[in-house]
């Protein structure tokens, strides 16, 4: 590829959250994980939001709900991979209760200034938000229970040291469940080149296959890939033809 994975990444992210600094609507070149308020609402259809703040609900991007699906308990500790606006941080502190803790690990100094604003308007004290890259995780080993994210582990450039490291901070019988989009068809080569497709949350997406052979040769067992739904270009928001129904938002479930 032309350009640095990484750093296009950080950049793209760390714009959309100074436009939701500056009240400016959070929405990323109409993509499938593009969240604005309406789809942040359709992503966590039956949770209640009206705890969180606003800035929380703008800075959530994502392809669907992990919380749920991690099935979370008091007491627990969890790492949120690609934290940004602290949504699921935030609601996965509730989950766990005074007891528990949730840390949220995030690239970019925009989301981790505003994802620490939303901590503190939430007066919640279990909470961590940390400064790390998802391929090398400021963690120690085997500190955590359940590993979630959402729409994150596609925007690497290296998921095989990603996941690698995911295994590495769960403790025994630990478990990653995590929301994520996989490709379900071939794409031109032009367009996983393509930095828009990448920081899109499309670029970077792999296989149902690839996704379980990585989890499995990282050490992860019980792998479980479910998908939720298929997205047409219509609901990309492009008219490119190889584009539809290629990808899918999938729930990815597997215990070290």
């Amino acid at each position: 590829m032309k350009f640095d994975v990484k750093n296009k990444v950080k950049e793209y992210y760390g714009g959309i959250a100074k436009k939701v600094e500056s009240g400016a609507t959070s929405c990323c070149c109409g993509s499938s994980c593009c969240d604005d308020m309406s789809k942040t609402s359709m992503i966590y259809k039956g949770e209640d939001l009206s705890s969180l703040p606003n800035e929380a609900l703008e800075g959530s991007l994502g392809c669907a709900n992990p919380i749920p699906f991690a099935k979370l308990k008091e007491g627990e500790t969890v790492l949120d991979l690609g934290s940004g606006g602290g949504i699921n941080v935030l609601m996965a502190a509730k989950a766990v209760g005074e007891t528990g803790s949730v840390y949220g690990l995030d690239m970019t100094d925009e989301m981790l200034a505003l994802a620490k604003k939303n901590k503190v308007k939430m007066g919640i004290k279990n909470v961590d938000f940390i400064k790390g890259y998802i391929e090398d995780i400021p963690l120690k080993d085997e500190l955590i229970d359940v590993i979630i994210s959402n729409c994150v582990i596609n925007l690497s450039d290296d998921k095989e040291k990603a996941l690698s490291e995911a295994y590495r901070v769960l403790k025994k019988g630990g478990r990653l469940a995590i929301a994520d989009i996989i490709r379900i068809k071939e794409i031109p080569k032009d367009l996983k080149d393509n930095s828009d497709m990448w920081c899109g949350c499309l670029g970077g997406a792999i296989t149902k296959q690839a996704y379980h052979d990585i989890l499995e040769k990282v050490g992860f067992k019980n792998i479980e890939i479910k998908v939720e739904h298929i997205y047409t270009k219509e609901m990309i928001d492009t008219n490119v033809d190889s584009i539809d129904k290629a990808f899918v938002g999938a729930y990815i479930k597997a215990y070290k």
